[in-house]
């Protein structure tokens, strides 16, 4: 392996007796410029990933294959962790609920993950392409609808799009009724805010639809979890599902957000396809930047920075995918040799569907508002000052608005482009989260309840 450069070889203002702190705004401002500073480390280096919190970050991308792929060596269950077990990690740590052990199969090892992971695996296999594309298709349209009658022909897609998108596709795969989709979805869009009392709020949710699926077993994730021959309890099933919601609700949100700002830029190459932008986006802008934390099961040594046992080392899945010696190779490379998704045993399991979703949610704006275009340049857009995730703070666009559809049956049609109620309130990622008021005179009034029921209601023309 590399050795370390000699301490002449670090750039100056590099803090190479101390931790890089990988958090706040100076870090949200400009990650890239922290990733070089840590590459002077060698193949990983020490960071403050939360204050208080010391970590070992892998920047090389080889180096990053080798923890990645040695699960004897490197080991996910977050028990072992030295400074958590002595104390060390403040209570109110916001690496805690990153990092902190839960009974699902991204902190197991050896067989319980293997059981654990071989009912997700089989569970998600069995979800049609097809229909899923369709479900995604049908969420767009309806977000779409919530804001694309703005007589400004603004809006803003983060909250408006890409946030809620991912929310209403999951809620729609575990097979939950209106009001406990509602539940869930204010649920994860909190614990990602930082509401008090989200996690209760989620867990009894998904508590209750596990309840109801036993009673009555519907062609859906959740029962297919229920029935897996691994015979999960249904503790193990909530903690399946809340991994399934957190892995793959905030990244597709970030996803679809990167990759809509990257086809709207002013670089981007005109005539190239919706998945060159989704793949760049997750080679250059991976969505879930550092993460990934392993626990050598004895001291190791990488690239001559010698890490002690159950010390933690995470992986930075954005360095390593930046990784300057695969400059002249990335051309060579695979489109999915990234490690946008992680790789080994512990690689996402449903990679494949998080593209197409991402895929299908770009072509489905880009189809309905043709003219849609950014109303700042990319390079101007901010992103969020947070270690875990690269994703833009908000993505600001404009369009020419389609015309207020009138009341439905005013006329014998609802008037709207997809064939649904008119525009309502601009649906946002939770209840919590609403976006602005858009101009709504002479509309039929807005359904009750949360996301969920709304979208549910417009799927069947109420």
């Amino acid at each position: 392996m590399q050795q370390p450069r000699e301490p002449q070889e670090i750039p100056p203002g590099c803090p190479a007796h101390g931790n890089v702190q990988m958090y706040g705004p100076s870090f949200g401002a400009d990650p890239d410029s922290h990733y070089a500073q840590l590459r002077a480390f060698g193949l990983s280096a020490p960071v403050d990933i939360a204050p208080d919190v010391q970590a070992e970050l892998v920047t090389s991308y080889d180096a990053a294959l080798y923890v990645l792929q040695n699960p004897a060596s490197f080991v996910r269950d977050s028990r072992r962790w030295n400074a958590l077990n002595e104390g060390r990690v403040p209570a109110d740590s916001p690496a805690l609920p990153m990092m902190g052990y839960r009974p699902n199969a991204l902190f197991s090892d050896g067989a319980a993950h293997a059981r654990l992971r071989g009912a997700v695996t089989d569970s998600l296999a069995t979800v049609d392409e097809h229909r899923l594309i369709k479900q995604t298709q049908q969420s767009a349209h309806y977000l779409i609808s919530q804001f694309s009658t703005d007589i400004r022909g603004q809006a803003e897609l983060m909250a408006e799009y890409a946030q809620p998108l991912p929310l209403l596709v999951f809620s729609d795969l575990f097979g939950c009724p209106p009001e406990i989709g509602d539940r869930v979805i204010a649920g994860i869009s909190g614990i990602f805010e930082g509401t008090p009392g989200a996690d209760e709020v989620l867990g009894g949710a998904l508590t209750e639809l596990i309840a109801l699926k036993r009673r009555r077993p519907t062609d859906d994730l959740t029962t297919r979890l229920m029935e897996h021959p691994a015979q999960l309890s249904d503790e193990e099933v909530l903690h399946q599902l809340v991994t399934l919601l957190s892995g793959g609700t905030a990244p597709l949100a970030a996803a679809i957000g990167t990759s809509s700002a990257l086809y709207l830029g002013e670089d981007w190459q005109v005539g190239l396809p919706v998945e060159d932008a989704v793949s760049q986006t997750l080679w250059n802008y991976a969505p879930i930047a550092n993460y990934a934390a392993h626990y050598p099961t004895h001291d190791v040594e990488l690239g001559g920075r010698v890490v002690r046992a159950n010390d933690p080392v995470l992986i930075s899945f954005a360095a390593a995918n930046t990784d300057p010696k695969l400059t002249k190779h990335r051309e060579q490379l695979s489109t999915k040799a990234h490690l946008a998704f992680g790789a080994g045993p512990h690689a996402c399991p449903a990679k494949d569907p998080a593209f197409m979703i991402a895929v299908t949610a770009v072509e489905a704006l880009l189809n309905q508002l043709l003219d849609v275009e950014l109303r700042v340049p990319f390079k101007t857009l901010t992103w969020v000052p947070s270690p875990w995730s690269r994703s833009l703070v908000t993505l600001p666009i404009r369009f020419t608005p389609k015309a207020v559809p009138r009341a439905a049956g005013s006329d014998g049609s609802d008037g709207s482009s997809a064939g649904r109620l008119p525009p309502q309130q601009s649906a946002a990622a939770s209840p919590s989260h609403a976006g602005p008021s858009r101009t709504n005179a002479g509309v039929a009034p807005q359904p009750k309840g949360g996301l969920f029921s709304r979208f549910l209601a417009w799927t069947r023309g109420e």
